[in-house]
């Protein structure tokens, strides 16, 4: 059995933000094509092509000086069932902490609600590339180290996470879309002998590739709505070094290698609304649903000989990924200022225990 976390967690984020640059709406005269109101507020930083106008919003994210309060309150005071989650999903996002982000502000909004998809005229696409450098060290605390293998230096792998959005206005009041990202992920490496070798060894690595085709309405100038479809691909790689006492001719604890390695399919939806009560007010309600990711590969246990009553061949599991729910307010402040929040939920006590079984039910044993 693979154990996960046991929590949910709430996020709860402020944030008063100021434009720095002006960002005067470019006529057509002075652009020479005209500009939809999603990227006429760059002003001279907005291109036209081929009579469409391209915004650039990763410089969004940059043309914001914020000031962010975030607080963050759980159910639990243990936050690792968190640690695969990829959180980077959008540039202008991670400018503004996050906060206000399912009431929308940029294409890539509709990664938390489909129905800002609504506020993005025309033809248009964003993309993000985000860097994660982690460190993650081991020290064994007292007792706990097993036979003076000790601890590990960085077991934390960096990563490149890619994410795209595209959004078409079919007629006034239809959108499509589509998005493409990796929502959840870990990588870590650990060396093959230490102290904690019995609960990971060698290379573990969780990947993800989610794609949504959705589709936004606006009913009115004061309500959209959206809802999606979530396809995704997942393969993963967990190792154990499990290190049972052996008598003779042994007569010690012999180090073996357990590998589980899979993929397979899981999916999902997401769904959403917007309220624009006032011109300066845009409030946004989003939902990403659960995804029971399953899993099919192989077991493999290694050593120095074969191991009785142990598992090796065909094995499958799923991991219960968790719920999200997103609570975004976006309140305009005059010509420069926005007051954003959100508060967002997230259903991590679904992860629990995977159980890894055989193709007849039984338990995969190690």
């Amino acid at each position: 059995m693979w154990h996960g976390g046991h929590i949910q967690l709430i996020f709860v984020q402020i944030a008063l933000c100021q434009r720095v640059f002006g960002g005067e709406p470019l006529s057509t005269a002075e652009s020479g094509c005209t500009m939809p109101p999603a990227c006429a507020w760059l002003g001279h930083g907005a291109a036209c092509m081929g009579g469409w106008g391209m915004s650039y919003r990763r410089v969004k994210a940059l043309l914001l000086a914020c000031s962010g309060a975030a607080a963050l309150l759980a159910a639990s005071t243990d936050a690792n069932a968190g640690g695969f989650a990829v959180r980077e999903q959008s540039a202008f996002g991670q400018g503004s902490s996050y906060a206000g982000v399912a009431a929308g502000g940029s294409l890539s909004s509709m990664f938390w609600n489909p129905a800002t998809m609504t506020q993005v005229p025309g033809l248009q696409s964003e993309s993000v590339l985000s860097g994660i450098i982690p460190y993650t060290a081991n020290t064994p605390g007292a007792g706990s180290d097993l036979f003076g293998f000790g601890g590990t230096d960085n077991i934390a792998k960096s990563a490149l996470v890619p994410s795209s959005y595209y959004s078409w206005q079919v007629n006034p009041q239809l959108w499509l879309g589509l998005s493409i990202n990796a929502p959840f992920g870990l990588s870590e490496t650990y060396p093959n002998i230490w102290a904690g070798r019995d609960y990971a060894a060698s290379g573990t690595s969780l990947k993800t590739y989610n794609g949504t085709p959705s589709l936004a309405y606006r009913i009115n100038d004061m309500i959209s709505v959206g809802v999606g479809v979530q396809i995704q691909y997942a393969k993963v790689n967990l190792t154990r070094g499990p290190t049972p006492f052996i008598g003779p001719p042994f007569n010690g604890f012999v180090p073996f290698t357990a590998e589980l390695s899979g993929n397979g399919w899981g999916y999902g939806f997401t769904a959403g609304v917007t309220l624009t009560p006032t011109p300066t007010t845009t409030i946004g309600l989003g939902y990403r649903s659960r995804i029971d990711q399953k899993i099919d590969g192989t077991l493999a246990v290694t050593g120095p000989f074969a191991l009785p009553a142990t598992t090796n061949g065909p094995v499958n599991t799923t991991v219960d990924l968790p719920d999200l729910v997103s609570l975004g307010v976006r309140q305009g402040m005059g010509p420069r200022w926005t007051l954003l929040g959100t508060i967002e939920w997230t259903n991590w006590s679904r992860i629990g225990t995977a159980n890894v079984v055989q193709p007849s039910g039984a338990p995969a044993t190690v």
